[in-house]
C-alpha cells in the first residue's frame, strides 16, 4: 500500500512538473513565454546582484509582421516567427535565454556582457536577421527586426529593466525606419 502511494505520489510530481514547464512555454514556439521569461529574468537579476555579474536584456521586435499577416496571411507570419527564433537561437550562447514576451517581441537574455558588447550583439542579430531569406510556399517575405539594450543594474526590477529596453527598442525602430526610408529616396 505505502510503495503504491509512494509510486503515484511521484506520479503526481512528474505531471506537475510538465504542467509547470507548459505554462511558461509558448506553445507555437516551444520558448519560454512572458511568464516564464520574467521569472527567469527576476532570477537572473538577484544572481547578477549576489554575484556583481553582469548581464543585458535584449528586447526584440519583427519588423512589419502586420503586414505580412494582412498581405500573406497568419500562417505566414507564424513562419516568419518561427524563422526568426530559429535564426535568433542559434546565434546566442547555450547560458543566454530566449523567451517570446507577446505578439512579435521577445526578450533576450545575455550573461557577462557589458553594454558596448551587447550592443555589438544586438547589432549584428538584426544583421543576421535580415540576411536570411524567409520564404512561405514559394514566396520570399520580407522581414527584419529592431532591438532594443539596456544592462542590468543591481537594483532593478524585471519590469523597470523590461520597460527601459522596451523604450530602446522603439528607439532603434525608428532609427531603422528613419534609414530605410532614407536608402529608398536616394
Amino acid at each position: 500500500m505505502v510503495a503504491a502511494l509512494t509510486k503515484r505520489l511521484a506520479q503526481a510530481k512528474r505531471r506537475i512538473a510538465k504542467l509547470e514547464a507548459r505554462a511558461d512555454t509558448d506553445y507555437l514556439l516551444d520558448v519560454p513565454n512572458r511568464r516564464g521569461f520574467e521569472r527567469e529574468l527576476a532570477r537572473s537579476i538577484a544572481y547578477a546582484k549576489r554575484y556583481r555579474a553582469s548581464a543585458a536584456l535584449l528586447i526584440v521586435d519583427v519588423d512589419g509582421l502586420k503586414p505580412v499577416n494582412d498581405r500573406f496571411g497568419h500562417a505566414a507570419g507564424d513562419h516568419v516567427l518561427k524563422a526568426v527564433v530559429g535564426v535568433l537561437s542559434r546565434n546566442i550562447r547555450e547560458s543566454d535565454m530566449l523567451g517570446r514576451l507577446g505578439g512579435d517581441e521577445f526578450g533576450i537574455l545575455l550573461w557577462n556582457l557589458g553594454e558596448e558588447e551587447a550592443l555589438a550583439k544586438a547589432a549584428a542579430l538584426e544583421r543576421v536577421v535580415d540576411a536570411t531569406a524567409c520564404e512561405y510556399r514559394g514566396r520570399r517575405i520580407p522581414h527584419g527586426i529592431s532591438i532594443g539594450v539596456t544592462v542590468l543594474d543591481a537594483d532593478d526590477k524585471a519590469a523597470t529593466a523590461l520597460e527601459r529596453a522596451d523604450r530602446a527598442m522603439y528607439a532603434r525602430k525608428q532609427s531603422r525606419r528613419q534609414k530605410r526610408t532614407a536608402t529608398v529616396r536616394r
